[in-house]
This record gives C-alpha cells, structure tokens and sequence, in this order.
C-alpha cells in the first residue's frame, strides 16, 4: 500500500540515493574543473567539494537510518535536512529577488575584493578592461584586441569595454539559474523532511506489530 511502511522506506531510501548521485556530480564538476583549468580559485573548488561531501555524508546518515529504520539516525537527519531546506531555499529567493542594481553593488564589491591574479584572469576571459567604464563616452565602441589585457588596461587610452557590461548578463543568468535550481532542491529536501517524519512514526508489522520502533 502507498503511503505505508514499505513504500515510506523505499521512498526515502530512493531519496538518499539521489542525494548520494548529486554529491558525486558535484565532486566530479570540482575534479575536471581543476583538471582542465577552467576554475583556478582554491576557495571555489573547496567549497565546491565541501558541498558535495556533506551532502554525501547527510544521504549516507539518511540511507543507514531509512534501511535500519534507526530512530536516532533518523531524527538527526531529520533536523539537520530542514535546516538545510530553510537555508537553502532563503538563499534561493534572493538569488532570484536581485535587480540589476543589486547585482551591480554586490558585483562590485567582490571585484573590489577579488586579487588582481583573478581581475587579470577575468579581464583576459572576457577581453575587458577595469570594473566601470573609465574615460569613454561609448562604451561599445570598437576598440584593440583586449585579448592581452595588462594593466595598462586602466589607461585613459584603453578602449576596451569596462567588465561589468560583459559579465552583467552572466551575472544574472548565473543567479537565475541557481536560484532555481536551489529551490528545486530545497522542496526536494522537504520533501525528505516529510518523509522522514512519517517513516519514524510508522511501524514495521512484519518485524513486531505491537511496537513502534
């Protein structure tokens, strides 16, 4: 029967599982994205692999507790994937709640903070120069092959388009695609804290009808 036992453990258990395969991507997006030098930050690929190990270590605790139906386990997965849910899907509505200007200010901030290997490295990716537009009225016009970008990008002469113009669609396409994708999951998770909650209070009639356990 749906909605019994039987059918809350397989549910759960299948949810761990889907869990487990989502810290593995993750892991393995940090490993080739190290291996093919498309992401050089060290901060990146650690909170990267972070993520993934905890959310291995979450499913794995869920999978044991949903398979021996350990209520201890249980009741701290329980916790722990709620406020997990409650944080996650906090930060996806702000991701999806920024405006334009919003994006700007916290762009700039972080370039203000990022070290010049990474402004450099930008700079290079997106043939720009600088954060703003600095000294050109246009800042469309065509100007030399940014694709060696230097410091002298900084000069008055420099015409290459300030940085924010190029990365402001990234910019808001990234957080639109991780606001959705966080919300997703983040109803995933509940979805999981539901179920463990009704999986702890359900017995197993074919083990002892008479206790919960």
């Amino acid at each position: 029967m749906c909605g019994g036992f039987t059918c809350s453990k397989n549910a759960l258990t299948a949810l761990n599982i889907l869990y487990i395969i989502v810290s593995f991507i993750l892991i393995g997006v940090a490993a080739y994205g190290t291996a093919a030098s498309i992401v050089t930050n060290i901060a990146i690929i650690a909170a990267i692999i972070g993520c993934g190990v905890f959310l291995f270590l979450l499913s794995l605790l869920g999978l044991i507790g949903a398979i021996k139906h350990h209520q201890v386990l249980l009741f701290f997965y329980m916790v722990i994937l709620f406020l997990l849910f409650v944080v996650q899907f906090s930060i996806a509505c702000a991701c999806l709640a920024f405006n334009k200007e919003q994006q700007r200010e916290m762009a700039e901030k972080g370039w203000r903070k990022a070290s010049f290997k990474i402004k450099g490295e930008a700079q290079r990716m997106f043939h720009c120069c600088g954060f703003v537009e600095r000294n050109v009225s246009d800042a469309s016009m065509k100007g030399p092959d940014c694709k060696e970008v230097t410091v002298c990008c900084n000069d008055q002469q420099c015409n290459c388009p300030p940085c924010y113009l190029k990365l402001q669609d990234e910019i808001d396409y990234a957080l639109k695609i991780s606001g959705g994708i966080g919300l997703f999951f983040s109803f995933t998770e509940f979805i999981g804290v539901w179920l463990t909650v009704r999986y702890r209070n359900q017995k197993d009639s074919r083990a002892n009808p008479s206790a919960f356990l």
